[in-house]
């Protein structure tokens, strides 16, 4: 992935997409319950990779977690910090973590790796289970699709995968699926999926 790229076309539309999508209430329920189910309960540090405004870092600090969101964009960090004041939010990116190896508790990396190239995301699994301590967790938002293919995304191509093709390239980076979540496009939406997995 091309991370100044990623950064700089975000950075151009970073008020419309605060505006879009910059709080919890703007997030489908089912998908809230669904990361609440997941992350809510950890013991111990969750990264949410990709947060964007940080409304779900602060919906996971909410429920009590010890929850840090890490963005690439500037704009997203600054917009995050101002209306949480209360929670951590670094610039970074999901390609260079700087925690130590098995120390998370937990991971959420909602639409964080759809920019990804195919080829980019056996790698970034791989360093997500590295630094993930036993048992810990693991949410994935996505866009769903029949076959992995890239398309116009309306900030820069991003790529739709299958369930089982994800939940393959989990299980090979060292993670077990253990619930998904299906939703069908309509005329505003692409069809979305998530995947939760524990490390084994």
């Amino acid at each position: 992935m091309n991370v100044e790229r990623v950064q700089q076309a975000y950075s151009s539309v970073a008020e419309l997409y605060i505006g879009l999508f910059g709080t919890s209430e703007q997030v489908d329920p089912d998908d809230l319950a669904l990361i609440g189910r997941h992350l809510g309960d950890r013991s111990g540090m969750v990264l949410d990779l990709g947060c964007g405004p940080g409304h779900i870092t602060g919906y996971l600090r909410s429920l009590g977690v010890d929850a840090t969101g890490i963005d690439m964009v500037p704009e997203f960090i600054a917009h995050a910090r101002a209306t949480h004041p209360d929670g951590s939010y670094h610039l970074g990116s999901l390609e260079d973590l700087d925690v130590p190896d098995h120390s998370v508790a937990g991971i959420l990396a909602w639409y964080s790796l759809i920019h990804l190239p195919p080829p980019d995301l056996d790698r970034v699994l791989a360093r997500f289970r590295q630094v993930m301590a036993p048992e810990g967790r693991l949410v994935v938002g996505m866009f769903d699709g029949d076959e992995v293919a890239a398309f116009d995304h309306k900030v820069i191509t991003a790529y739709r995968w299958p369930f089982d093709e994800i939940s393959r390239r989990l299980a090979a980076a060292g993670f077990t699926e253990v619930e998904r979540l299906r939703r069908p496009g309509d005329a505003t939406h692409r069809p979305h999926g998530s995947i939760a997995a524990i490390a084994v």
